[in-house]
C-alpha cells in the first residue's frame, strides 16, 4: 500500500493473539516514518514478531497532552505517524483522543486501520441478541461518579459493555448485582489468547463463582439491559434485610447471610457485606 506524507494512521493491534493483525496494518508499520505507541516496551514485541524496525515515540496516557503537540508538528512538517497502543484500537479505552483530536484541529489529514477490538468479541461470545449496547469502558473508582454511572445503566434496555482489571472484578460484580439486580451476565477473560474462557449466568452465580476461583487476566463484562418483562429481582438491599431480620432472631450473621442466600438466590458474602453497610 501507498503510505502518504502528513499523515497519521491510526492502527489496531491484536488484543492477544498476535496472528489477528491485518495485512494492511503490518504494511503501514513497515512503512511510515515513525511510530506514537502507548508503551514502547509492549509494542517493541509486535514489531519485533514481524521484523519491524521504525523509531518510536511514548504517548501513553500520563504524557500525551504533551508529546501530541510534538507528533502533530512532525506530522505537518511531512512525515507519516502510525498511532498504536499496547492492544486494539487506539481511543477505545486507551490514550490517543487527544492526539487525534490535535490533528484535527491543526489539519492533519487521519486515516484509520481498523483492527481487533474486545468490546466487538466480547459481543460476539456473548451469545446475546445485540441490536443495540452502551460501551461503559472501565468504571470510575471514585465513590460518586461511579453511583451515577451504575444508576443511569440500570434503566438502559440495551447490552451493557465495561471492561475490568482483575483486582477489581469482585467489586465491580457486587456492585452491577446492587444496583441493576440479578441480570444475565457473560465474562469474559483474557480474549484470544491461551486461556480465553466465556463464563455465562447471573450475576448472583457469577459472584459466588469468583469467590472461590480468583480472577486472573483481563476481563469483558457483557450485561442483559433492563427488561419491564422480566420478574423483578430480589434487590441485594432486601436479602440483607432479610438477613438482619434474621439476625434479629437470634441466628449468627454468617448463618443468616446463608439462609438469605439460600432464598433469595444472591450471594452469601454480597449479603453480609451489604448488611454491614446498613
Amino acid at each position: 500500500m501507498e503510505i502518504k506524507s502528513g499523515v497519521l494512521y491510526i492502527v489496531g493491534t491484536p488484543i492477544g493473539n498476535l496472528g489477528d493483525i491485518s495485512p494492511r496494518a503490518l504494511e503501514t508499520l513497515k512503512n511510515i516514518d515513525f511510530i506514537a505507541a502507548e508503551d514502547t516496551r509492549v509494542s517493541l514485541k509486535l514489531l519485533t514478531k514481524f521484523g519491524i524496525k521504525k523509531p518510536m515515540q511514548s504517548c501513553r496516557k500520563h504524557n500525551i497532552r504533551e508529546v501530541s503537540e510534538e507528533i502533530t508538528n512532525r506530522v505537518l512538517s511531512g512525515e507519516s505517524c502510525a498511532l498504536i497502543t499496547d492492544a486494539g484500537m487506539p481511543c477505545v479505552s486507551d490514550p490517543g483522543a487527544e492526539l487525534i483530536d490535535l490533528c484535527i484541529e491543526k489539519g492533519v489529514e487521519t486515516e484509520v486501520v481498523p483492527g481487533p477490538s474486545a468490546l466487538t468479541a466480547a459481543l460476539a461470545l456473548s451469545g446475546f441478541q445485540c441490536s443495540r449496547f452502551s460501551f461503559e469502558g472501565f468504571l470510575s473508582v471514585n465513590p460518586r461518579p461511579r453511583k451515577e454511572r451504575l444508576d443511569i445503566m440500570k434503566d438502559y434496555d440495551g447490552l451493557l459493555i465495561i471492561y475490568e482489571a482483575p483486582h477489581k472484578l469482585m467489586k465491580t460484580l457486587a456492585d452491577l448485582l446492587r444496583v441493576l439486580g440479578d441480570r444475565e451476565i457473560a465474562v469474559c477473560r483474557e480474549l484470544t489468547k491461551i486461556h480465553e474462557e466465556v463464563r455465562r449466568g447471573k450475576l448472583s452465580e457469577m459472584l459466588s463463582y469468583f469467590e472461590q476461583v480468583q480472577p486472573k487476566g483481563e476481563f469483558v463484562l457483557v450485561i442483559k439491559g433492563f427488561s419491564p418483562e422480566e420478574k423483578p429481582a430480589v434487590s441485594i438491599e432486601k436479602a440483607a434485610q432479610i438477613a438482619a431480620d434474621l439476625i434479629a432472631q437470634g441466628l449468627k450473621p454468617a448463618d443468616a447471610a446463608r439462609e438469605a442466600a439460600k432464598q433469595t438466590g444472591l450471594s452469601k458474602s454480597a449479603i453480609y457485606k451489604e448488611y454491614l453497610n446498613m
